[in-house]
């Protein structure tokens, strides 16, 4: 973990959140600033600064990651009507922390993506 990662930090307990789920390699909390009714963030607990810093050593801790996603998703109740996530990868991709993190958000319908 990165000592002055707020992400890290709220891993280790020394920031405050509404944990969802946590293990050995990752941790699930609530959102603190919600863009649906449910909407929780899914890190690992090891720092890795952005989906793109992912190596092939990482692949099972990725992987890990991902079914732990949709752990949670059950757990907040989200698997029967859906769910989207989705990962921030650095400026132009929206990401605002960097520790990679899956959102979740769900409890209502979510807008199409449209790309143009």
């Amino acid at each position: 973990m990165s000592d002055d990662c707020l992400f890290c930090k709220i891993a280790r307990g020394e920031i405050p959140s509404k944990k969802i789920y946590e293990d050995e390699h990752v941790f699930a909390f609530h959102d603190i600033n919600p863009q649906a009714p449910v909407h929780a963030l899914v890190i690992p607990k090891r720092h890795i600064a952005t989906l793109d810093d992912l190596t092939e050593a990482d692949r099972e801790l990725a992987g890990h990651l991902l079914e732990r996603t949709t752990h949670v998703a059950r757990e907040l109740g989200l698997g029967q009507n859906g769910y989207r996530t989705m990962i921030n990868t650095r400026s132009h991709g929206g990401q605002e922390v960097y520790h990679i993190h899956v959102h979740i958000l769900g409890g209502r319908p979510i807008g199409r993506m449209v790309c143009t």
